[in-house]
């Protein structure tokens, strides 16, 4: 190889490894998911979490709605919380399970009268994990169906669920996209997929949607990694693939609590970089009430506290 060709080929690799994060502007609009807490002691952590990301300025905070509508109450009153104790935009998680329709528009008047003016609308996961999932006789029968019952209730600002990896229940990948679909024409403002693990899954599926006539705007969804066991818990409900790489970089990690927290951020922000590198500018982080990792990431990304939050914290 001559001298020329070794320096083109050096010149190359110092292109392709120009560092990630070294382009980032901090362009970026970010949302944060949670759930309602169990106890005291998860109610404080939720709360600090909440106060930790409070200052980034996401578009908003949604908080989660448990299978059967188990944690009805508890998602209210921390959404209600959130509303009134901070100065974030706040959405509530409403499912179509086991329950009327007379008794989720109930529900979705109260968010109203309680200034809640954003709903994550879903189908819902049965009561019971490998149950497959049965409408309410008198209930709405789908998310499709929910979305046009709350735009009737009130002109809510409405989030849905998108599956990059296709979601369990549906037939095909075009049955579930179509499904996507019919959700936005019922008047979904956006959607917001389930968590992946590669770039390409989320590229791949946000130009099927296009292709398929979806215009709205498709967010990804990340989750930060600690605890692989309880990830494919997850995975196994939504359809979510985790790759064999990602449990050969937690093996041995049980013990070490810090260590997986760098291995999370490591995982969750590289996946992030190339989304950004992609072209793609805002993400919505499923927080699992743990702050650190989604407010490193975002760090990354070039975000900073919004100046309001840098004059009350001076």
């Amino acid at each position: 190889m001559s001298a020329a060709a070794r320096s083109d080929q050096g010149h190359s690799l110092h292109e392709a490894r120009r560092p990630l994060f070294e382009n980032v502007a901090g362009d970026i609009g970010v949302s944060f998911e949670f759930f309602p807490p169990k106890t005291e002691k998860m109610e404080q952590t939720l709360w600090e979490s909440v106060k930790m990301l409070e200052p980034l300025g996401p578009r908003f905070v949604s908080v989660t709605y448990g299978a059967g509508g188990s944690t009805r109450q508890r998602t209210h009153a921390t959404v209600e919380r959130i509303a009134r104790e901070t100065a974030l935009a706040s959405a509530a998680h409403l499912t179509c399970v086991a329950a009327s329709r007379d008794e989720i528009d109930a529900v979705a008047r109260e968010y109203w009268a309680a200034g809640i003016r954003h709903i994550v609308a879903l189908r819902g996961d049965p009561p019971e994990q490998g149950q497959k999932f049965q409408p309410h006789p008198q209930g709405y029968t789908n998310a499709a169906d929910l979305v046009g019952g709350l735009k009737r209730v009130a002109p809510f600002e409405i989030s849905v669920a998108a599956y990059p990896e296709c979601h369990p229940d549906a037939f095909s990948k075009n049955d579930d996209i179509e499904n996507l679909k019919r959700k936005i024409d019922a008047g979904a403002d956006r959607a917001i997929t389930q968590f992946f693990f590669s770039p390409e899954c989320f590229f791949r599926f946000r130009d099927e949607a296009a292709a398929a006539g979806i215009d709205a705007e498709i967010v990804p969804g990340i989750l930060p990694v600690s605890n692989v066991a309880q990830t494919r818990k997850f995975a196994g409900m939504c359809g979510a693939a985790i790759p064999g790489w990602m449990d050969r970089l937690f093996e041995g990690l049980d013990n070490l609590p810090a260590a997986r927290q760098l291995v999370a951020a490591t995982v969750a922000a590289e996946l992030c970089g190339q989304l950004y590198a992609g072209g793609v500018r805002n993400f919505h982080f499923y927080t699992l009430n743990r702050a650190e990792l989604a407010y490193a990431i975002c760090h990354l990304l070039g975000l900073r506290p919004t100046p309001e939050a840098q004059e009350k914290a001076a």
